[in-house]
């Protein structure tokens, strides 16, 4: 690696090798070869035996990997065409089958045919990824399923919930993720051989005005390229507004990661759960103490980024006049890669951080007894009226005893004594013991969250997992930073 020059991060620093290599030059230049080697089998297989001749394509087939990049680089500075340099580059590899490489073809039928190749491929790889992640919360959730804590609305503390319960909201939003990947990859198709603006009229002319040849051609091609079917209709290239909906799903990830990321930072700051912490990191270079969720603040600045890149490719599509400009050449270029390995890199980053979460019990049961008493000011008042007291006149008592507990712990920085205040008071039926007893089992204030936790596993989760075991499978595990 050249210390003299700018490095992608993405690339050093945060993504898989695997994502790496598949928007290598290599694959991408391999799979324009590929491209090229499909037509012309199709077209053999059609009958343009004479033209295409099975020596041509045996030539092909032995040298799709035989690249010189030297001499495709140097043909491309001359004729400033990249696919064109490459059809020479194949050429001098294949002397017999140099004339009919590319034939009938324009640059765009390697280049979208290759782009989709390589974008469903990525986002198969994503979708494992996020049933990883899936994964690991379910392992979290089913452990800790009725472990209370403090509940928040608008990070003020709110009724409990349980540290299961909470990161189930996390799964449902990525099995959310997952139809939206699901969905694109039932859109994907090849764009298949339609010609220089989609008309196909360089290939009836070969099929000598054939057209169910020409339709055949085109199925041929695409299913040869790995896929069932192609766009029915293109221009020049297959409509950039599936790139749209490529971007707008890997962004949604990025979104989900981002919530969860910016979560744990708050539960990390409250002391009740953390991301793990290796024995020999370093939380600051000043203050030794500090246990900083470096990888959760890595895990938003990186979906930050991802989310904002939709609007990039909006514009892309929205401005690709008629059979289209070429304007979309090199932000494309950056922006599919970037968007996979942004993508790549969160969700790495993801699996990694929900592999061994720390969660602090003892520090959530120190906000649960600060907080109990003013959530159970309702039971307690039901309570008051079942032993003949007037529910009007005991609101107005805890009420006042209730702020001034507020007050205390606001102001004076001392504990809630709003038991106290209550067990002190005369009209009110309990004694302080009675009173703690109606805190004391905070499940009670947790309401189904253990419930809802364990149906939300078996009934949805687990299914999702055991259906894609194998995709599973198929991907490295283990993750880490």
């Amino acid at each position: 690696m050249s210390r003299e020059i700018y490095q992608e991060p993405l690339v050093s620093r945060y993504t898989s090798l695997s994502m790496q290599q598949l928007f290598s030059e290599k694959t991408r230049f391999t799979t324009w070869r590929k491209c090229w080697l499909a037509l012309a089998e199709a077209q053999h297989e059609l009958g343009l035996t004479d033209l295409v001749t099975e020596e041509m394509l045996h030539e092909m087939r032995a040298n799709v990997e035989n690249i010189d990049y030297e001499i495709a680089a140097k043909k491309e500075k001359e004729i400033r065409h990249d696919v064109m340099a490459h059809v020479f580059e194949f050429g001098l590899k294949c002397p017999k089958a140099a004339g009919i490489i590319h034939l009938g073809a324009t640059s765009q039928f390697v280049v979208c045919n290759t782009d989709l190749i390589l974008q469903k491929l990525a986002m198969k790889q994503i979708r494992a990824s996020v049933l990883q992640v899936i994964k690991n919360l379910s392992i979290f959730c089913e452990k800790h399923k009725g472990l209370a804590t403090l509940g928040f609305t608008h990070y003020q503390p709110a009724q409990p919930t349980t540290v299961g319960k909470r990161n189930t909201l996390y799964i449902q939003d990525l099995v959310m993720d997952l139809e939206y990947i699901d969905n694109y990859l039932q859109q994907v198709k090849a764009r298949g051989a339609k010609g220089t603006v989609g008309t196909q009229a360089t290939f009836l002319d070969l099929f000598k005005g054939d057209h169910k040849k020409v339709r055949q051609l085109d199925q041929r091609v695409a299913e040869k390229l790995g896929f069932t079917s192609t766009f029915s209709v293109t221009g020049q290239t297959y409509t950039r507004k599936l790139d749209m909906k490529l971007s707008e799903t890997l962004a949604g990830i990025g979104a989900t990661a981002h919530k969860f990321a910016v979560d744990l930072r708050l539960l990390s700051n409250l002391k009740v759960q953390e991301e793990p912490f290796e024995k020999n990191q370093t939380g600051s270079s000043a203050m030794a103490y500090k246990r900083n969720p470096m990888r959760s603040e890595r895990l938003t600045g990186l979906a930050r980024k991802l989310m904002n890149l939709p609007q990039n490719f909006a514009a892309t599509y929205s401005n690709q006049w008629f059979e289209r400009t070429l304007d979309d050449s090199a932000i494309r270029r950056m922006d599919i890669p970037q968007c996979f390995l942004l993508a790549d890199a969160i969700l790495k980053l993801f699996a990694n951080i929900t592999s061994d979460m720390v969660v602090f019990p003892e520090q959530i049961n120190k906000h649960l007894v600060s907080e109990l008493p003013f959530m159970a000011t309702e039971k307690i008042l039901m309570g008051a009226v079942e032993k003949g007291k007037s529910r009007q006149e005991m609101h107005e008592i805890v009420k006042e005893h209730s702020i001034a507990a507020g007050f205390v712990v606001k102001e004076e920085g001392k504990e809630n004594d709003l038991l106290f205040r209550l067990a002190a008071d005369e009209h009110i039926p309990f004694s302080f013991e009675e009173l703690a007893a109606m805190v004391s089992d905070y499940s009670q204030f947790t309401g189904r969250a253990k419930e809802q936790t364990e149906e939300f596993l078996n009934e949805i989760v687990y299914p999702l997992l055991k259906v894609n075991s194998k995709e599973m499978r198929d991907i490295d595990s283990t993750l880490s930073v």
